[in-house]
């Protein structure tokens, strides 16, 4: 078996002038458990994240909520000076514990998720920062009225959101570019198929949180375990294969806090699929995920 390599994946350009490694990771695991304090092994994390470098990983997904404030703080303890990594990071959230997460819009609220993220990470401008959700406590224009404002300050480069749908997307639109869209989505969750038709029309980055999930499908003697055997490999990497064949404007980020577990996800990258293979996986998939709805 080759050496994993996420450059296999292809690339993207985000905003049509960013390009990055379409496989990412997800900076959320390597805080402590309910995404609450520090990791239970500090050098782990730190060695999980200087390995993305040498796996050929150019895009790193955080949040100000993750920890909070831990991602971003070991994000910088590992990688700074960043050196062509893209620190895409994320604000709107607020923690009250472990595994609680409350979303605020406030106008003055998302500008201080901006400017301490900056402070954060050591940068003057965050190439890709995303709303984390939209939150209720007031319009969602005034929260794009917001973003927009300190896009022009250069305080953003390019803007994303997170778990939207497409009317909130084209509102959005009316204030900013709007880059990237972060929803779940995976083999058996479809929730999001026509956000992800849209995006690849107009050029939007799609950036699939939970893509490891398979489920059932998972299971031994299913197809996919069937592939994966196949393949030499797990039904974890056949799903992210999946993902990545899926469309081309899809921006996996799997997280781990383990260098071993990085290393399996990335080897997705070199997975080929084939057509017949990718039908019979999408319509399984959509099937289970039919059975889930009741």
């Amino acid at each position: 078996m080759s050496a994993p390599d996420a450059r296999k994946s292809g690339t993207f350009k985000i905003g049509g002038d960013l390009e990055v490694v379409r496989l990412g990771f997800g900076a959320m695991r390597i805080t402590g458990k309910g995404v609450w304090g520090d990791p239970p092994d500090h050098g782990k994390a730190i060695a999980t994240l200087k390995r993305t470098r040498e796996l050929g990983i150019d895009l790193i997904d955080t949040a100000d909520s993750y920890g909070p404030f831990v991602s971003e703080n070991l994000i910088h303890e590992a990688l700074y000076p960043y050196n062509n990594i893209v620190i895409a990071t994320k604000g709107g959230l607020t923690r009250h514990g472990p595994d609680i997460w409350k979303p605020v819009g406030n106008p003055d609220y998302l500008r201080q998720c901006v400017l301490m993220s900056l402070r954060r990470l050591g940068v003057e401008r965050i190439d890709l920062w995303q709303l984390h959700r939209v939150g209720p406590d007031c319009p969602a224009e005034k929260q794009f009225e917001a973003i927009a404002k300190m896009q022009q300050e250069g305080l953003i480069r390019h803007v994303g959101l997170s778990e939207v749908d497409v009317p909130t997307i084209q509102k959005a639109e009316k204030f900013f570019k709007v880059t990237t869209t972060q929803n779940r989505f995976n083999l058996v969750d479809r929730k999001s198929e026509d956000v992800l038709d849209y995006c690849e029309k107009n050029g939007i980055g799609f950036i699939p949180w939970a893509p490891l999930a398979a489920g059932d499908l998972a299971k031994p003697g299913t197809d996919l375990d069937k592939i994966a055997k196949d393949k030499n490999a797990d039904p974890g990497q056949i799903a992210l294969a999946w993902l990545l064949k899926r469309s081309p404007v899809m921006l996996p980020i799997p997280g781990t806090g383990s260098p071993e577990h990085l290393e399996d996800n990335v080897r997705a990258a070199g997975i080929s699929l084939s057509d017949d293979e990718m039908k019979t996986l999408d319509q399984q998939g959509r099937e289970a995920w039919r059975k889930s709805q009741g």
